[in-house]
């Protein structure tokens, strides 16, 4: 029996985080904070000897500036389209104040955005995919905080909502393994 160890992580703060503004699809760059953020996380998983045999992230820059920083520059990884951002459809860029209350639901598709299931299922099946083809690994995959949330509502049959108290924060991570074709969350 092979078991995967992945870290899925929320990629530094950004531009458009500072300001509270609705980030899916569109991209900023990551702030001096976000930056130092993500050096944290690095130099964390350093302190706890914590090694990667591979790296993923989503094709968004501030997801894979951020693992370049916590994984090394130097070192190759994947970016997947199946590890972006819930897409906000014209909602992109506008004032969080604008978001309807949790749970979204379908919601964004009614603008021009994805539907919470296909969302889910999107970022369920990459990391699925991701964990088949690295067993007995330890992997690294930066992501973003509502996909991340969409794929822990699938894996521990949350129907709950996330609030900001309750959510993935910038740089943090959502430690789970996979063995035998099962996810099961080891910290949260």
């Amino acid at each position: 029996m092979t078991t995967t160890r992945t870290y899925l992580m929320r990629h530094g703060q950004t531009l458009f985080n500072k300001p509270h503004k609705i980030q899916g699809a569109s991209d900023s760059p990551l702030t001096a904070k976000g930056i130092r953020q993500a050096e944290i996380a690095g130099n964390h998983f350093k302190k706890e000897e914590i090694n990667f045999d591979i790296a993923y992230s989503s094709t968004s820059e501030r997801a894979s500036d951020t693992l370049e920083i916590v994984y090394g520059q130097d070192k190759d990884y994947q970016r997947l389209k199946g590890l972006k951002e819930w897409d906000f459809g014209s909602f992109e860029a506008e004032s969080e104040h604008l978001n309807p209350p949790l749970p979204y639901g379908d919601f964004f598709a009614g603008y021009g955005g994805e539907r919470e299931a296909d969302v889910r299922a999107r970022i369920s099946q990459a990391v699925k995919e991701i964990a088949d083809k690295h067993p007995d690994q330890t992997v690294l995959i930066v992501g973003h905080g509502a996909a991340i949330a969409q794929f822990f509502k699938n894996v521990a049959n949350y129907e709950g909502s996330f609030s900001k108290d309750l959510g993935f924060t910038n740089c943090s991570a959502l430690i789970f393994d996979y063995k035998d074709g099962l996810l099961s969350i080891k910290v949260f």
